[in-house]
């Protein structure tokens, strides 16, 4: 779910869009693959991941003259860690570290979104993380498959591990939700993720997207993929490509502090609007937006961010530097940070 950031390189490398002569490009990205160092269970290590790309940046800045007359202004990273650039799957810890000064004048292109918070800065761009297309599209069933699960959902509930006391993880919403519905006849909830996960999918009416360590998960993917109603879990989560998704006409967004209410809230929604909804999430083009297919297609998450970048052009007099002028610390950050990689 984090690979964004390798499969937006790929895409790069052979779009159309790409120049060769830097003279003439609008925007400038950098590959870093700081979710590619990983821990021995496979799952992003986001400790060093200030120190690797604050080395991919002096090196650039170093040789080549682009990074250092804007600063980074018009350059842009992905960024798809829990909490974006502040680099740690923790919120406390990632509020605590902030965004990596070097970053402050780049464009970030992140999975993570939530108003009014350190770890998103104007001006990023919000994706959808990475759900593998084509073994979604291998276990797609006939569209008039009748949905006879009511609200559906697979995941922690807990995370123990991490979490002993409980309460922290996922603000103790998705333990609100097992504790108030694990014996409720319209809910299909579990822990187990069995190997009908995407068929039961589109056998729902609703799909649970709660937040877990983040406010974003692939589940939110899959429901529109799979024509699930998404239920949103996640106070002033920013949503991806919002021109594109008309969230608040597929989806129901639900108050943390109301997941005792889940039954209620959903049974009260008339039919003729969970008909519309599923209309619309029925429209291939808004599968198409939350997808990263390879090879590319026409309106995929690719173009998404395209399009993004395009609205932020043309570059205002503010980005480029008078010569000489610096805006950046390069020594501001935790001290660990700071470190060579």
């Amino acid at each position: 779910m984090f690979a964004a950031e390798i499969f937006m390189h790929r895409f790069l490398l052979s779009s159309a869009v790409r120049t060769f002569n830097p003279e003439e490009a609008d925007w400038f990205y950098t590959p870093v693959y700081t979710t590619c160092d990983l821990t021995p269970a496979g799952l992003p290590l986001p400790f060093k991941s200030p120190r690797m790309m604050r080395s991919a940046i002096e090196l650039i800045a170093t040789n080549w003259p682009y990074w250092n007359r804007s600063e980074g202004a018009d350059h842009f990273f992905v960024t798809p860690h829990d909490f974006g650039a502040c680099f740690h799957y923790q919120e406390e810890k990632a509020i605590g570290r902030g965004i990596l000064p070097l970053l402050q004048r780049a464009t970030l292109v992140q999975t993570f979104g939530q108003k009014n918070h350190v770890c998103l800065k104007d001006g990023s761009i919000t994706i959808p993380p990475f759900a593998p297309p084509q073994k979604m599209q291998a276990h797609l069933i006939p569209p008039d498959t009748p949905r006879s699960i009511f609200v559906y959902f697979r995941g922690l509930f807990y995370d123990t591990s991490n979490d002993p006391e409980g309460g922290y993880y996922a603000r103790g919403a998705r333990a609100s939700v097992w504790e108030n519905f694990k014996n409720n006849p319209l809910f299909d909830i579990s822990t187990d993720h069995p190997p009908t996960y995407y068929e039961d999918m589109q056998r729902s009416v609703f799909c649970l997207c709660p937040l877990g360590w983040a406010p974003w998960s692939p589940r939110l993917v899959e429901a529109v993929v799979f024509g699930c109603i998404p239920v949103i879990i996640a106070d002033d989560i920013v949503l991806p490509f919002a021109d594109a998704i008309p969230w608040e006409e597929i989806g129901v967004f639900v108050a943390e502090e109301d997941v005792p209410k889940l039954d209620s809230i959903l049974t009260s929604i008339p039919t003729d609007v969970i008909l519309r909804k599923q209309r619309l999430l029925a429209n291939p083009s808004m599968k198409q937006a939350m997808l990263f297919p390879q090879p590319a297609q026409a309106g995929d998450a690719f173009h998404q961010i395209l399009n993004g970048l395009a609205r932020k052009l043309p570059h205002g007099d503010n980005v480029f530097l008078k010569p000489g002028e610096r805006v950046l610390n390069w020594t501001a950050g935790p001290p660990g940070d700071l470190k060579p990689w």
